[in-house]
């Protein structure tokens, strides 16, 4: 009876190990989509040519995952549309002849998931009327923690969980053809306590020393970079103000943007040309990224106290002292970055490296600004080619294009990845 059941335990545990398997493969591959990944990626890559609600260069993005017979076919649309209209399909054909057969740029850099991310985004923000009002600024940081759907603590809890049951399942296996054999009178050996056997000692080191390694070198990778870096500044300044809700010009403070390599930290003078007149925050609500709420009048008057204004009077009226801003985004020395370059001759916007910048009340680094960060920029981003005098020298290029061998010229093709580019 005993060598019965420990034959039926036995078939019950090998499932319970494959089970066990597929599900730590499956928490390993699974996560949820990310609608905060994706606004931001929708900013960068998406933002120039579509808007959720209302056509721009392309269609409205409400609803288009209804609008494709497949999603697989949408994910194929958005990583190569040539591709798709070779096929034949009815409806992406449709919609090239209806934008009167302008190709939608290709984005082979987006990976499933950044898709994925990019229309969940689109999914939450069609749920929203056009135009509707926004939720509270002290709810943001809640609600960006509910939206950013990041499963891996649970995932590493299933896997923990799987693993402890299995080796109590392993034990109980043992323990049950010990009692089948006493029972028949074989002569079997004591088993050895768990944390005394030889093969789960050296399973234990190997998966220590297979995450541990993990850990480090993922650390080592990242070290000096700073992404999701927010310091406090001696001024809460709201780029969502400014730049948003205001829409004043990138490049009215950031002047040196697209004339030098640095766009530069402005000046107070550049402050005072508009708060002279205004001294008193009459916007919406501030709020910190901890949900503090922000005096917007109390943060001017710091303005005028750094440069020595006195608005009762309109006069300067005592020395003014620098505002000691803390820097966010810092490359190391030995990579060299012009923004002139990026912004007037590659056409760069400010959210391709800054991300969503008009929507932060607090400034954050959006983006890692590795080196892999920015070789994957340069592998995909078309250069002016055409009736640029600087890419005259490329006359086989120029050849292909007009043969059309080639639709366009990335900043690889030109020379963007090669080593004395960025480090010389």
């Amino acid at each position: 009876m005993y060598r019965r059941v420990s034959i039926l335990l036995r078939k019950h545990f090998v499932s319970v190990l494959i089970l066990c398997a597929g599900l730590v493969l499956l928490s390993s591959t699974l996560k949820a989509a990310d609608p905060a990944k994706g606004k931001a990626l929708f900013q960068q890559d998406c933002a120039s040519c579509h808007n959720v609600h209302k056509k721009l260069t392309g269609p409205a993005l409400k609803g288009v995952e209804e609008r494709w017979s497949d999603k697989k076919l949408l994910h194929q649309w958005i990583h190569n549309s040539a591709a798709v209209l070779a096929t034949g399909d009815v409806y992406a054909n449709n919609l090239f002849n209806e934008y009167n057969k302008l190709a939608m740029t290709p984005f082979p850099n987006l990976s499933e998931e950044d898709i994925d991310n990019i229309l969940a985004y689109i999914a939450v923000e069609g749920a929203k009327e056009p135009g509707g009002a926004k939720p509270e600024a002290g709810a943001a940081g809640a609600g960006a923690a509910k939206e950013s759907g990041d499963n891996s603590l649970l995932f590493g809890i299933i896997t923990l969980v799987l693993a402890v049951v299995a080796l109590i399942l392993m034990q109980i296996n043992s323990n049950l053809n010990k009692l089948a054999a006493d029972k028949e009178g074989v002569a079997t050996v004591e088993p050895v306590p768990f944390y005394k056997n030889k093969a789960y000692i050296a399973l234990c080191i190997l998966l220590l020393f297979i995450v541990g390694g993990y850990f480090t070198i993922n650390g080592a990778i990242g070290l000096g970079r700073q992404k999701d870096y927010m310091p406090e500044q001696p001024i809460f300044y709201s780029h969502k103000v400014h730049a948003g809700i205001n829409q004043i010009n990138c490049l009215y403070c950031h002047a040196g943007a697209e004339k030098s390599k640095h766009a530069m930290i402005p000046s107070e003078n550049i402050c005072m040309n508009c708060h002279k007149a205004v001294n008193e925050y009459t916007g919406p609500q501030l709020f910190t990224a901890e949900g503090k709420k922000v005096d917007g009048t109390a943060e001017i008057h710091k303005l005028y106290e750094h440069v020595g204004w006195d608005p009762a009077v309109n006069q300067y009226t005592k020395p003014g002292k620098p505002i000691e801003w803390t820097k966010i985004h810092n490359l190391p020395d030995h990579v060299y970055f012009n923004h002139s370059q990026h912004v007037v001759a590659g056409k760069q916007q400010c959210q391709t490296c800054h991300g969503a910048i008009q929507d932060m009340d607090e400034v954050h680094q959006f983006a890692d600004l590795s080196m892999g960060w920015c070789v994957n920029c340069h592998r995909t981003t078309k250069v002016q080619f055409n009736d640029n005098k600087y890419y005259s020298i490329f006359e086989k290029f120029h050849e292909d294009v007009k043969n059309h061998k080639i639709d366009s010229v990335t900043v690889e093709m030109v020379g963007g990845t090669e080593c004395q580019k960025c480090h010389y």
